[in-house]
């Protein structure tokens, strides 16, 4: 079939007003805790006026998911997530048939059936009227939409979140493309399903294989590369509110200095919020030795690395108060 079922054209204005400009963006993403830099909230205009999905990439944890979930808070549209997974196809991407519902009514058609083909006077008018209850079993009624097919009906928009596209198959990434290049699926026996209004697409990457030019070519490109001091000092305070600024300031800087070091894994964002959370809950005021090895498990997350970091632990700590502005108790 080639009909469209679309129940509107798209709209060109996108899903909301509050996209009016970057400053606007990098304020609203601020008003639910997501601290924007000038090129994310930049991509995140484009994406929206040029209805581009925007492809980010980085380091696992530097909040990459948490752009697409404070997106969808700041904005009120429902967030359609779709985790990927090696082995993922469009049955569970786009749309499965009920097939207990289509059991079902196959029962209760049965009568029905058998009085319906009772007068047939051939086997080609038997086939004809079959025919009839077959394309019934494959309608709207007997169809399960999955998060594709979900993001692209909603009729106010809503934020899709295709996470961690690069862990999907080659095949399922050449079916995405459909999707990210007109907001449309083709189902064969519907036919195409057009966005009602296009929603705003995220997806993420941690770089786990490289993907494909034409998905590439779909999307706008961000990457999200772990923040300097200042940005991450704000993004704490964010973060973690109640978090005095002088303890804020030393665990900022002793993780900007094990990124510094030759580590399996290097502590992000995610790890300094987390870090941050749990040096609050033991209510520390500064940065203590014995309190950081207790606690390095947190931010890091291979025994080798702890292993390495532990003896240095002492004299980081001693630079991170070494560092606290003038005026300021180093204790």
């Amino acid at each position: 079939m080639s009909e469209s079922v679309a129940a509107a054209a798209p709209s060109p204005s996108g899903p909301t007003d509050k996209i009016a400009s970057v400053e606007a963006i990098v304020d609203g993403l601020g008003s639910v805790g997501y601290i924007a830099s000038q090129q994310i909230a930049t991509a995140l205009f484009v994406a929206e006026h040029l209805q581009k999905p925007i492809l980010v990439e980085g380091s696992a944890g530097v909040g990459k998911t948490e752009l697409a979930l404070s997106a969808a808070a700041w904005l009120d549209l429902p967030l359609i997530r779709m985790q990927c997974y090696e082995g993922l196809d469009e049955s569970k991407a786009l749309y499965e048939w009920k097939y207990g519902k289509q059991l079902l009514y196959t029962q209760i058609l049965k009568d029905k059936v058998g009085s319906t083909l009772s007068d047939a006077a051939d086997l080609d008018t038997a086939m004809e009227r079959l025919q009839g209850f077959g394309d019934l079993f494959f309608s709207e009624q007997f169809l399960e939409p999955r998060p594709l097919l979900k993001a692209l009906r909603q009729e106010g928009g809503a934020v899709l979140l295709i996470d961690e596209v690069d862990k999907s198959d080659e095949e399922f990434e050449a079916f995405l493309l459909e999707v990210l290049s007109d907001f449309q699926v083709s189902i064969p026996e519907i036919g195409t399903v057009t966005a009602i209004v296009p929603p705003l697409v995220f997806l993420t990457s941690n770089n786990v294989r490289e993907m494909g030019d034409a998905l590439k070519r779909r999307c706008l490109h961000l990457h999200i590369p772990l923040p300097d001091a200042r940005l991450e000092q704000r993004i704490v305070a964010s973060r973690v509110p109640g978090i005095e600024e002088r303890l804020s300031r030393q665990l900022v800087d002793f993780v900007q200095m094990l990124r510094d070091e030759e580590l399996k894994k290097l502590p992000s964002i995610s790890e300094t919020i987390d870090w941050a959370r749990v040096l609050l809950l033991l209510h520390a005021e500064t940065l203590e030795v014995g309190l950081v090895r207790d606690t390095m498990n947190v931010l890091l997350k291979f025994e080798q690395d702890i292993a390495a970091m532990t003896p240095k632990v002492p004299e980081m700590v001693r630079k991170t108060a070494g560092q606290l502005p003038q005026g300021r108790p180093q204790s």
